[in-house]
């Protein structure tokens, strides 16, 4: 840890001033190393934030097409159950027998694996990942990471979380196929489902990796924020995409470790003939009875204590990283910092007090049950706060829409519907209904997908020319967030519909309830169908829009968008050692359009004049 602290400047650094603001940093040359010249050391095993961060995206990226293809294939089912798919079919279910169709049991994998690929291995190490890892050194003025050899290992912690997931395809009985969240008895006994055999397993295996790695992250972001801010750069100067990641990287900090434990129990139950989550006298397929004695709703609250949370390690980034554009790009200050601030600070709070109106079904006494309930709507209060700011931010501003504003701008659409269909779930009278239905499926989907989603591409679209140098193409940008916000609503709007009308998720085939027979539902589960493949179909013009503009992008100066953090002081792409003296920070990173001065921005680095009174609301 010395070593590290020492790289990055920490130790025998120039003394702090009487302000107390200078948190060790030097501002000379020393302590920068040179840039390894061998390709292994530069871009594969690299100790760089920048590059490890770079390898995190590429990776995500790589993880959204498969999962997105599983959801193909879901779609498919769900709209024209028992249908062969086309083209695919024979290849994937080579069963003449079958008449090429589906196997029931392969749905069960296809939405299993969907969601857990679409969760694990590519919102989060996106958000995370790629943006924490990119981001937090620049944004706070520091040379890398606290620890770089960690954050080396935190991605390669999720190579075998990689490789082992994509295996469980091709394993006896292959992949997991009880869901996502992987509730015991279905997911400890090895003989309850075809994938129970060995993909349960390996599914275990994966997301202990994943969550190791992400343990290791959260490690590393906290240090570094709180040990390694540039020379005043004050806790409440920094942007909000650090306050999001310093926040979310807490909730992982505190959360990883009851998943962990409970994925280790879970383990042993299939591998080593223990009985944490075993029921009492148990019996699978025709055996004698088992003695069992543990608890199923045990690994429920073990779940759902990491697994609330992780819908805000999933979206408090997505907010800060859209705090930043819609400020950048309304041109004003973001309206509220400081309760922004506290905002972020209570939703991650309150996370971890929620956790039990996933189980309000199961048997809960009624008591700590309205106290679940109550605890789940007070989370709209700090919710609401962060979505008047946003709007606030916007109100008057001279909006510049590009394509990081427009996904950014949809993101606060997409999570005020998302919210106010979450508030209905948390009445327990009302979810005691709609639980387990496709009202369920549109409200996470609408808060994850709309949220953090549409948060992904804002950052990629306004960090592209940091990472890279260069420019995406802003009319195929365009064109890329159109089509996703129409086929995103046409896709999951109307599953709150069929979810109110009782259509039940996680079935193969919806007709085998005479209710759900009718056209309007059929109708309604083509028409998201096509919808859903119109998105997928969409992503093909970011993909090309990615890869092109690396090479034929338009070369990016240092700060494209006149914007006033501190990464855009520093060359695109930055250089090894991010800043060559390390900047000194003088106010917030939200100076934009200031009265008495010429320029409608101010970065970080360049001192107000002393006539200049900032707005309190606004500071």
């Amino acid at each position: 840890m010395a070593a590290d602290l020492t790289a990055n400047g920490s130790h025998g650094a120039a003394a702090v001033p009487a302000g107390g603001d200078d948190h060790g940093h030097s501002d000379g040359h020393d302590h920068i190393h040179p840039e390894p010249s061998n390709f292994l050391l530069k871009y594969v095993f690299s100790h760089d934030h920048k590059i490890i961060g770079i390898q995190f995206l590429f990776s995500g990226l790589i993880f959204f097409v498969l999962g997105g293809l599983l959801a193909m294939a879901v779609r498919w089912q769900l709209a024209w159950p028992w249908k062969p798919v086309p083209i695919l079919a024979k290849a994937l279910w080579s069963h003449p027998a079958l008449g090429y169709q589906m196997p029931p049991e392969d749905y069960n994998k296809l939405f299993t694996m969907h969601a857990t690929i679409m969760i694990f291995f590519v919102v989060i190490p996106l958000l995370t990942g790629a943006f924490g890892n990119f981001l937090i050194p620049l944004m706070i003025g520091a040379r890398d990471m606290a620890f770089p050899k960690l954050n080396m290992f935190s991605y390669w912690f999720m190579w075998p979380a990689f490789i082992i997931i994509t295996y469980s395809f091709f394993v006896e009985g292959g992949s997991a196929e009880a869901g996502w969240t992987s509730y015991p008895p279905l997911s400890v006994f090895r003989w309850s489902t075809p994938g129970s055999l060995n993909g349960q397993t390996f599914w275990l295996l994966a997301l202990l990796f994943a969550g190791i790695s992400s343990l290791m992250g959260s490690i590393n972001y906290i240090t570094t924020i709180v040990m390694l801010r540039s020379p005043g750069m004050k806790m409440f100067r920094m942007p909000m995409t650090v306050w999001a990641m310093f926040i979310t990287a807490l909730l992982q900090a505190f959360a990883l470790p009851v998943l962990t434990s409970a994925l280790i129990m879970q383990l042993l139950d299939r591998t080593a003939g223990t009985n944490f989550f075993s029921p009492v006298g148990h019996t699978v397929a025709n055996s004698p009875p088992v003695v069992g004695g543990g608890g199923p709703l045990l690994f429920q609250h073990l779940f759902w204590f990491y697994s609330h949370p992780a819908v805000y390690i999933m979206i408090l980034p997505g907010m800060g990283i859209v705090s930043d554009v819609i400020a950048t790009f309304s041109r004003k200050p973001l309206f509220g910092y400081k309760p922004m601030v506290l905002a972020i600070a209570g939703i991650a709070g309150l996370g971890f007090i929620v956790w039990g109106h996933h189980m309000f079904q199961s048997g809960m006494n009624p008591q700590l049950g309205a106290t679940f309930m109550l605890s789940t709507m007070m989370i709209a209060l700090p919710s609401a706060i962060k979505v008047f700011n946003w709007l606030g931010t916007m109100w008057g501003g001279r909006i510049q829409y590009t394509s990081a504003m427009l996904n950014a701008m949809a993101f606060v659409a997409m999570f005020i519907i998302g919210g106010l269909s979450g508030i209905f779930m948390a009445a327990t009278p009302v979810d005691m209904h709609i639980h387990d239905t496709y009202f369920i499926v549109g409200h996470i989907h609408y808060v994850l997908f709309g949220g953090s989603t549409f948060a992904i591409f804002a950052g990629i679209y306004y960090w592209y020319p940091k990472m890279f140098g260069r420019m995406m193409n802003e009319r195929l940008g365009l064109i890329h967030f159109f089509l996703t916000f129409i086929f995103f609503n046409g896709t999951f709007f109307l599953m709150h519909i069929i979810g109110m009308h009782g259509h039940p998720r996680r079935i193969a085939d919806p007709t085998a309830y005479e209710f759900l027979r009718g056209a309007g539902v059929t109708g309604m589960n083509q028409f998201m169908t096509l919808s859903a493949f119109g998105l997928g179909l969409t992503q093909l013009i970011f993909a090309y829009n990615f890869l092109s503009s690396l090479v034929v992008g338009a070369e990016a100066g240092p700060n494209p968008w006149n914007a006033n953090s501190l990464e855009w002081s520093t060359a695109s792409p930055p250089p090894h050692y991010n800043f060559e003296t390390l900047p000194r920070v003088y106010h917030a990173p939200y100076e934009f359009s200031v009265p008495g001065v010429e320029a409608d921005f101010v970065p970080q680095t360049v001192p107000l004049p002393r006539n200049i009174t900032l707005d309190p609301v606004m500071a």
